[in-house]
């Protein structure tokens, strides 16, 4: 060490103290324009948005850091100090070259060991219930609210209900679409968006498959089932489709009207008759609901779903409570149920605030660059903790909790214990076994207990720094409603934001920012026969639609459907983000500059497609490369080359989509959903949920690197000179984060849809698109590993146990698919990945695979609707009705048009 600086653990904390300030404050943020931005364009200091240093930065912390460490270590013994330097290389070996962060675990220690039950009964809903998209929704909205304000954004993809009385007396010739029995599917099959489309199309003079149609080759197959589902194509040029199935999202609603008021242009009096009648449809044998409908009763489904049916006006003594209550109560009460839902309670009076766990609104004023900061959260957990943390922080109560009839009810209704005998600091880390899905590790429970003490003892200092984090969270809740028109990013946030914009408005209803917010609460309710319900986001519509086109590309059958192609070109167009006249006329334009997403933790959004509309705002990196390949796929074909009302494109626009999906790559190579990933893997020991797993960061994950590569790679093609080495830089290093998520037998884990067959899909299509070999042990163990799950009829099967129990579902979807367990959906995911590795020696397979596909093709070209396939954090399913239709189609054009030539 030179002799002008001598060892010293002072100096060199010192000197690292100055680095993080220098790097973490000084110069963080600076340059802005590069806010975001990919090496080697990178702000000189720490990058909030990437939750990353620059170069320089981390050279010098790496200097400093090593620095303190000799200091330390000097004068012990030679060997001790040869142990430790040892151990850290072995560290940093271990964290550069095992297993990824993003790696899931599994199998379950643990898996799924009951089965949902219903009593068998059918339930005929009512009709007169109709859907309306484009600007033909907002205008009912608008006319429905009639508050004076106007719903902001493009309106195409928007999908909303309302009830029709010429429906009602019409409705649809076939009645037993009314008809759900949740004993026979759980799964709704859309039978009365499906009518009424149909219906439409039929009295445009348009012409129906039926049985006369029977067709003898794959191709034709794909040809009848396109030619059901372009009727079902809404007039903006979206396909809509029920994205339901958790049950804990319409409780937070009913809980939210029911505190502000009961405003009937908020719920109307039908729309609440329709949610009663889903709670009744989808409670089980056992008296309790899942967590999703085809979960098992958890007391998080239960507890919430129980008192949305009291709050909506149904009494204590009705068949239906008396059995929820029964199931609360053999639980050992609402005690017991998750911490979501315990949030709830609070929030209603039904539960003291002192039995939830702290959610300090001062975290936001930590530095943006501490380990642990809540701006480096994945953003949905972000975004559902941060109004949270507001009402935690306020204590909120409903104003009449104390004298309301119905809650002072509950308070006896959901106890075994009396209400005021409860020691509820005590209860705080309570939850039923099964809730229990990521249980807090001692981590967790002493920082929580930690923070309950600050809760107690902080006094002034608490007051005072949480004062400046309440500010800051609903400045950041604003910000969050004006830059997604008021949808915000899903639906518990969207619920809480809601009530956060009622309590700072003087908990007065004619609030501005409440009344734009009720504008928003159709866009995520749906109707189907099991009644309404609430989705779990605004719709698929822009995910379903991209997934359509390709299909109908792969299988060369654009030109024959010029209208159906036509319309989904022009939505395309209208629903990238924040880049038509209309979206840039919104205030969410206003928050794209580097100071307003340094702020608020935003990722770039120009340029981006979402999963649902261009009003709600959130671009994610499959979805940007979804609806970027829609475009570009469709762009040769002559029904788009020749159309001279195209909507314009301009290059710039294709650039602005490449730079997200550019900028969205992790370090690890892979791909995250929203945004990089910038917190790290420990974070999960501090995952607060219980009920769901791996939230807490924005995994790079198998499914979003492929999607982004492949519009990468289409983009390329088309304009092979912009950035050009950083896309094949960026081609490289997602080869080498495929491979290293690949599990020993060959497959990947699906963390979007069940689930194997799901990743094996995006997994072999990423592989192949990164250029590896046909004939690599990677590609190979994978179709191996399909091959061997094939059933005997030639189908595939999974169903949301998969992802639950992260290991091939043992019965495959033998609950709700055939008697062999297979279903139309697996199946069509396993051949396009075999489909993709073209080997003949798979022939047979696929064959099989195929002629399942066909013999399940209904007689109108539709197929079945069969088990759930979508799903979130692990352990929640969720519903794609459209995936019947789009996956077989594909499957079987992908085999008509790239497999049967190479034979």
């Amino acid at each position: 060490m030179p002799a002008f600086l001598p060892l010293s653990p002072t100096l060199g904390a010192a000197l690292f103290a100055g680095t993080v300030y220098v790097f973490g404050t000084l110069l963080s943020g600076y340059p802005s324009s590069r806010l975001g931005s990919v090496y080697p364009a990178r702000e000189l200091g720490y990058d909030k948005i990437r939750g990353e240093y620059s170069a320089p930065a981390a050279a010098i912390f790496l200097v400093t850091s090593l620095y303190t460490l000799v200091s330390l270590l000097e004068g012990l013994d030679v060997y001790i100090q040869a142990g430790i330097y040892a151990s850290i290389t072995l560290f940093g070996l271990w964290v550069k070259l095992g297993t990824p962060v993003s790696m899931p675990s599994g199998p379950r220690d643990h898996p799924m060991d009951r089965l949902p039950e219903w009593d068998g009964k059918t339930h005929r809903f009512h009709a007169g219930w109709r859907v309306e998209v484009d600007q033909e929704s907002h205008e009912i909205t608008e006319k429905e609210v009639a508050n004076g304000h106007k719903l902001t954004g493009e309106a195409a993809g928007r999908q909303m209900w309302y009830f029709d009385e010429k429906e009602a007396k019409c409705g649809p010739e076939d009645k037993s679409v009314l008809d759900f029995n949740a004993a026979k599917n759980p799964n709704a099959s859309d039978q009365i968006f499906r009518d009424q489309q149909i219906r439409k199309w039929k009295a445009k003079g348009g012409k129906v498959p039926d049985k006369s149609w029977k067709p003898a080759t794959a191709l034709d197959t794909a040809r009848k089932g396109m030619a059901f589902y372009q009727m079902l194509q809404c007039s903006d040029g979206h396909f809509a489709g029920d994205y339901g199935g958790p049950h804990f999202l319409m409780p937070g609603l009913i809980t939210v009207w029911y505190i502000t008021g009961k405003d009937e242009s908020f719920i109307s009096k039908g729309k609440r008759e329709a949610m009663i009648h889903y709670f009744r449809v989808h409670q089980q044998k056992d008296g309790g609901w899942g967590t999703h409908i085809e979960s098992p009763s958890t007391m998080f489904g239960t507890t919430l779903c129980y008192i949305a049916l009291r709050l909506l006006g149904v009494p204590k003594d009705d068949p239906a409570v008396v059995k929820g209550r029964a199931f609360i109560k053999g639980q050992k009460g609402a005690l017991y149920t998750s911490s979501w839902a315990k949030f709830y309670l609070c929030l209603l009076g039904v539960m003291h605030w002192e039995g939830h766990n702290s959610i300090p609104a001062e975290f936001w004023m930590l530095p943006d660059w501490f380990p642990f900061h809540p701006g480096r959260l994945w953003c949905h957990c972000r975004m559902v903790y941060l109004p949270m943390s507001y009402l935690y922080s306020l204590r909120f109560v409903y104003p009449e909790a104390e004298t309301d009839l119905v809650t002072l009810s509950l308070r006896e209704e959901l106890y075994c214990e009396a209400y005021d005998s409860i020691n509820w600091d005590a209860t705080r880390h309570w939850v039923a076994p099964m809730d229990n899905y990521s249980p807090k590790p001692w981590t967790m429970r002493v920082a929580q207990d930690i923070l309950a003490y600050w809760e107690r003892l902080g006094g002034p200092i608490l007051r005072l720094f949480r004062g400046y984090g309440l500010k800051f969270a609903i400045e950041y809740m604003k910000a969050e409603d004006l830059q997604t028109n008021y949808v915000d990013i899903g639906p518990v946030n969207k619920v809480l934001n809601m009530l956060s914009s009622w309590v700072d408005g003087g908990m007065d209803v004619k609030d501005d920012n409440f009344q734009k917010h009720i504008l928003r609460v159709p866009d995520y309710l749906w109707v189907a026969e099991d009644g309404m319900k609430m989705q779990g986001y605004n719709g698929s519509q822009c995910w379903d639609t991209s997934f359509a086109i390709q299909a109908i590309a792969e299988a060369k059958l654009a030109d024959e459907f010029p209208e159906c192609t036509r319309k989904a070109y022009r939505y395309f167009e209208r629903t990238q983000i924040l880049s038509t006249e209309v979206s840039r006329a919104t205030p969410a334009f206003k928050y794209e500059g580097e100071e307003s997403r340094r702020r608020f933790y935003r990722h770039v959004s120009e340029g981006g497609w979402p999963f649902s509309t261009s009003a709600h705002g959130w671009p994610i990196s499959d979805c940007t490369s979804e609806g970027l390949k829609g475009m570009l796929t469709l762009r040769p074909f002559d029904v788009i080359k020749k159309w001279k009302q195209a909507p314009p494109m301009t290059d710039q626009r294709y650039f602005n989509a490449a730079n997200v999906l550019l900028t969205l790559q992790n370090f690890d190579g892979g791909f995250a959903t929203y945004e990089n990933n910038r917190g790290y893997g420990w974070y999960e020991a501090l995952n607060p949920s219980e009920t769901f797993g791996d939230i807490m960061i924005d995994y790079s994950y198998v499914e979003c690197t492929t999607a982004s590569l492949q519009g990468l790679v289409a983009f390329h093609k088309m304009f092979p000179k912009h950035r050009s080495d950083e896309i094949k830089a960026s081609i490289a290093n997602a080869k080498s984060f495929l491979k290293r998520i690949q599990r020993d037998d060959g497959s990947w884990y699906g963390s979007w849809a069940c689930c194997f067959t799901y990743a094996a899909w995006f997994g072999i299509e990423g592989l192949v698109l990164c250029g590896e070999s046909l004939e690599s042990p990677s590609i190979r163990k994978c179709v191996e590993f399909l091959k061997s799950h094939q059933n005997d009829n030639g189908g595939w099967g999974e169903d949301f146990r998969s992802c639950y129990d992260k290991r091939y579902a043992i019965e495959g979807m033998k609950a709700y698919g055939d008697e062999q367990g297979s279903g139309v959906v697996p199946t069509a995911w396993a051949l396009m990945a075999i489909l993709k590795a073209k080997n003949p020696i798979d022939k047979v397979c696929i064959e099989k695979g195929i002629h399942y596909l066909m013999r399940r093709q209904l007689d109108s070209g539709d197929w079945p609707q069969e088990g759930i396939s979508g799903v979130f954090n692990r352990s929640c399913g969720i519903t794609y009705t459209a995936y019947r239709n789009v996956f077989p189609i594909w499957a079987l054009g992908r085999y008509a048009r790239e497999y049967i030539p190479i034979l």
